[in-house]
């Protein structure tokens, strides 16, 4: 709007108020008048008739109608006023005509107030017609401003008594009126007001953007035109706004937007539809932040490797997403990788929070990574820690054994390995099982104890767990557990089952009786593990650290645990090493730079959103990390109750020469069948489990090669055979995972689109 097109700036003289209809034209009154009593009249024949009828969906409609009515004047009571008191006065004959009809439904039999009720509030209703008297005075309301001076705070002075000059000046303005014409700030010049056609008629179509920016000399981005909710043609909202139409052209050519639109959300993308909603560039810390967006008819989809590439993201773990909602995230691209230097951890860090949490490490972007030790709605929860030598999953363990020992949990732990993962463990828990039949026997100790809990808590009647009431939190580790029962574990088959026997019945059971179960190996298959949807559906209740695995662990353990929004990319042994460094190399001739290593870099997946995080620093010493050590003994060692410690006791002595029995091939019966309990004459009894003699039916992998013997198969004939999706059957994602393991593995070939044949097969068989 130029400043030309305005009055000189001189003292303003008291304007001549426009003559404007404060209320409903007679005529226009009188019409609306007859229609209300008519539906007054169908009203209360209705109220009276309906409630002697069988017709179900007109009862549910009228008192739905009814409902509706009052949950309106609560949202109104939130503004109140002139607001509040006309919607009062348009609900009454409704609410009332809809009252009289659910009490008629309600009261036995007949009665003639069923039918005088309603007749009377509907001829009350029609001689007051109190829809038409309300339109009325909500018309009159909102033509206020256009005869009464506008208040104090919004006189912007001589610039509004312009802007009604030259409305007034023009000639395709002729027969409107500005009404409630106010400054929405003072600094800015812009205003807005209501479009008011002469009574009875509609605001002409000449009248449009175009003729209204040649009106004010403004460009026509800078004028908005719209309807009113509830009001007809004859008036719309007007806004002039010379600034704001400029801000958005600016925004339409910021470089930055047109960078991503072209590179990211637009067509040919690399994610069509992900629409960039803010960013910031922050030069001193090293990154730059996208806030984005995905369009209303789209689901969120953030392929990282495929950003990466199309941003010119030379290393594509530079570039991180975090923070991903139903339909939002943040995307970060780091000059640096944020996550090379953290520190180390403080007791404070470990200590559990009331929310059940501990911080285990830093996120890319400066946060804690909070881990759930503990829910105070579920109970114990089940983990996944997996990782390759190297990865850091070791010193990560450590770091929630420690915060265990700080936070008063008792920590249970049992180590394939023979004590070599976790050798800081080792005295300072309550129990620590070192070796293969140790592994066994603490287990089977853990499930006496379940045992015993479960047996006080039915003898009580308690139905859930009370952390400290009257027990303390038990969190189980079991490292290296691929060790145990992998498929190319050395462990004899009837010890696998035994184990897989007993983590089948932790997590049927331990949750509620305050005990969590952590799994860490180099490698976790969730079939391996007993009933995999079982274990899948708790360990999205816990966390899931996934380090520095293959490419194939990487993908299945994230098409179980996440929704897929984020793309879940393999965590390379060092920093750098993730871009075209060893293309370049290879291409020159020289060697490849290496970086620092990723050891505790980890998606840590919570309720499965993804995060890529690190764990704190530890500095190992003499072959152990004295600074965890210290933390450890800083606090006292939780211990089980007298009662319990006797059962876990009792457990792990029965179940340790079974373990060592069948592990040197032998049935591990051990002269008795089945269960035996231990205690001392009216003590609680506590049953020691014992390996079952029945065979294990065969992992879902073993199954599928079983299936294939036959010789080629499509997916679906594949399904069919195992049962998938049937009950008791593997799911259908199940069997597609595991034949795209069995092929990564060799084991399998595909011969065909959609058909697969085992390894070795030809077209003559």
């Amino acid at each position: 709007m130029t400043t030309a097109a305005l009055p000189p700036a001189t003292p303003a003289e008291p304007a001549e108020p426009t003559t404007v209809h404060t209320g409903l034209h007679p005529e226009s009154a009188r019409r609306l008048a007859i229609a209300e009593r008519v539906l007054y009249g169908a009203g209360g024949i209705l109220a009276a008739v309906g409630p002697q009828t069988d017709v179900v969906p007109l009862h549910v409609a009228v008192v739905a109608a009814g409902a509706g009515s009052l949950a309106v004047l609560w949202r109104r009571t939130r503004s109140g006023g002139a607001s509040l008191l006309l919607a009062c006065t348009r609900a009454l004959p409704l609410l009332g005509l809809s009252g009289t009809y659910a009490a008629a439904l309600i009261a036995p039999g007949y009665s003639w107030w069923e039918t005088a009720a309603p007749v009377a509030l509907a001829a009350a209703a029609g001689l007051a017609s109190p829809l038409t008297r309300s339109v009325g005075i909500s018309r009159a309301i909102e033509n206020l401003p256009a005869v009464v001076e506008a208040p104090a705070q919004h006189d912007p002075g001589d610039y509004l008594g312009g802007v009604r000059a030259l409305w007034a000046a023009a000639a395709v303005t002729k027969g409107t009126d500005l009404s409630g014409l106010y400054q929405p700030n003072p600094d800015r010049p812009a205003f807005a007001a209501v479009l008011l056609a002469a009574p009875g008629e509609a605001v002409s179509s000449r009248l449009d953007r175009r003729a209204v920016a040649a009106v004010f000399d403004v460009p026509e981005a800078a004028v908005f035109l719209n309807p009113i909710a509830g009001s007809g043609p004859g008036r719309l909202a007007l806004l002039v706004d010379p600034a704001r139409a400029a801000e958005e052209a600016a925004r339409e050519q910021d470089p930055v937007r047109v960078w991503w639109e072209q590179k990211v959300s637009g067509p040919g993308g690399a994610a069509p539809g992900m629409h960039l909603a803010a960013y910031r560039i922050e030069a001193e810390e090293g990154r730059a932040m996208f806030r984005v967006e995905a369009a209303e008819d789209q689901e969120l989809s953030l392929p990282r490797r495929k950003l990466a590439r199309a941003l010119g993201v030379e290393d594509p773990d530079l570039l991180m997403i975090g923070a991903a909602g139903l339909s939002g995230a943040v995307v970060t691209i780091y000059r640096d990788h944020p996550l090379i230097n953290v520190r180390e951890a403080t007791a404070e860090d470990l200590t559990m929070r009331a929310d059940g949490t501990i911080a285990l490490g830093l996120r890319h972007d400066g946060r804690p990574a909070r881990m759930p030790l503990y829910d105070t709605d579920l109970g114990g929860l089940t983990d996944l820690f997996v990782g390759a030598p190297g990865s850091g999953k070791s010193v990560a363990l450590l770091h929630v054994i420690t915060a265990e020992r700080l936070s008063g949990i008792v920590s249970i732990v049992a180590d394939a390995q023979g004590g070599m993962s976790l050798p800081e463990a080792k005295g300072r828990v309550y129990a620590f099982g070192a070796g293969l039949a140790e592994f066994g026997a603490t287990l089977a100790g853990a499930c006496a104890l379940a045992d015993y809990r479960e047996q006080i808590s039915t003898a009580n009647g308690w139905g859930s767990f009370a952390l400290g009431d009257p027990w303390a939190l038990v969190n189980i580790s079991l490292d290296e557990i691929n060790r145990v029962i992998a498929n190319d574990a050395e462990a004899p088959e009837d010890f696998k089952k035994w184990v897989v026997a007993m983590i089948t019945r932790a997590q049927l059971t331990f949750r509620k009786l305050g005990m969590g179960i952590r799994y860490a190996g180099q490698s976790v298959h969730l079939e391996d593990l007993g009933d995999a949807e079982k274990i899948r559906a708790n360990a999205k209740q816990g966390s899931v650290w996934l380090g520095r695995v293959n490419s194939t662990m990487t993908k299945r353990l994230a098409s179980d645990m996440t929704s897929g929004e984020v793309e879940i990319t393999p965590i390379p042994r060092h920093f750098g090493g993730g871009g075209d460094a060893e293309v370049e190399a290879a291409w020159t001739g020289e060697e490849a730079p290496t970086g620092p290593v990723t050891a505790g870099v980890a998606w840590h997946i919570c309720g499965g959103v993804p995060a890529l995080m690190r764990v704190w620093r530890a500095v190992k010493e003499a072959r152990t990390y004295p600074h965890l050590i210290r933390l450890m003994e800083s606090a006292v060692m939780p211990v089980l109750t007298p009662e319990e410690d006797a059962a876990f006791r009792a457990g792990y002595a029965e179940a340790l020469p079974l373990a060592v029995d069948l592990l040197a091939g032998g049935d591990g019966t051990g002269g008795a069948d089945g269960h035996q309990e231990h205690g001392e004459p009216g003590a609680v009894a506590v049953r020691i489990p014992r390996p079952a003699v029945k065979a294990r039916p065969a992992n879902l992998e073993a199954q599928i090669l079983g299936v294939l013997a036959e010789g080629v198969m499509r997916n679906r004939d594949i399904r069919a055979a195992l049962g998938a999706d049937t009950p008791g059957g593997p799911k259908a994602g199940s069997v597609d995972n595991a034949l795209s393991a069995l092929f990564d593995a060799g084991k399998v070939i595909k011969p065909g689109h959609g058909k697969w044949a085992p390894l070795g097969w030809t077209p003559e068989d």
